[in-house]
């Protein structure tokens, strides 16, 4: 079977390939090409760009780890004090809803079952904060008349 002239084209080149390869090795072996670590280390500036220089000792902070948070802060504490709101959003027949705080224009959840009244939107009410297991809850409502 004889072979066709694609074939040994492909051999050719594959050769040809393989040669360049072990030419390229026995440069870099020859040229003693060993780079120190300081040439091969990168840096990161301050405004997240990739540069050869270090960086200047003289800007360096000190951060202590304890001061590192990670995830979402709640700096607002549950308190005592009783705020008012409006009914913004009530689902009568699931039994929860949210009302909009008056002050912070924040939405807190509440529950029927934290309820001695009935209530619909647009109602203001007096209420306190809890937390609840999925975050704020309001508890201790009252209808403002």
């Amino acid at each position: 079977m004889a072979e066709s002239w694609n074939k040994k084209e492909r051999e050719k080149k594959k050769q040809k390939e393989k040669k360049d390869k072990a030419d390229k090795m026995k440069e870099r072996k020859e040229n003693g090409s060993k780079k120190n670590l300081d040439d091969m280390m990168a840096y990161v500036d301050e405004n997240g760009n990739i540069t050869s220089t270090p960086p200047d000792p003289k800007k360096r902070k000190e951060i202590k780890a304890d001061d590192i948070e990670i995830g979402v802060v709640n700096n607002r504490e549950p308190d005592n004090e009783m705020r008012t709101g409006r009914v913004s959003f009530f689902n009568q027949g699931k039994g929860f809803g949210f009302i909009k705080d008056s002050v912070s224009q924040e939405s807190i959840f509440f529950h029927v079952n934290g309820l001695s009244f009935s209530i619909k939107e647009n109602d203001r009410v007096n209420f306190r904060i809890e937390m609840g297991p999925r975050g704020p809850s309001a508890a201790d409502i009252e209808l403002v008349k």
